[in-house]
């Protein structure tokens, strides 16, 4: 008998595995995971390549908004353009976020691929 407080759940049974939270369906058939997308961020079109160190206690990273990609598409020239720079990075909310600074490699690097890309900052 499943308990009715609001404040539990079944997460998981020896019968069918883990159960989706939201929808109560086995995670293989979940629907949820396929409702959620990734939120493009909006904006004017240009994508802004700029230093940040905010909450990183003094290590810069190189951040590339405005890109209009998503999911897959935006991992994947991420991924390449991170071997460009030879350094490690990851996306975070439709951000991309390399170590170092390297400005002015990736805004050329953007442009030769199509993109109109500004640095942007001082």
């Amino acid at each position: 008998m499943r308990n009715q407080d609001s404040n539990s759940r079944l997460v998981y049974s020896t019968e069918s595995g883990r159960i989706c939270p939201t929808c109560g369906k086995q995670s293989a058939q979940c629907i949820c995971k396929k409702k959620k997308t990734q939120i493009i961020p909006k904006g004017d079109g240009k994508i802004r390549v700029e230093r940040s160190t905010k909450g990183r206690k003094g290590k810069g990273v190189t951040l590339i908004t405005g890109l209009p990609l998503e999911g897959p598409s935006l991992k994947e020239l991420a991924k390449k353009l991170k071997q460009q720079c030879g350094t490690g990075g990851t996306v975070k909310n439709g951000v991309v976020e390399i170590q170092g600074d390297h400005r002015d490699f990736l805004a050329e690097h953007l442009n030769s691929l199509g993109y109109k890309a500004i640095k942007a900052g001082g």
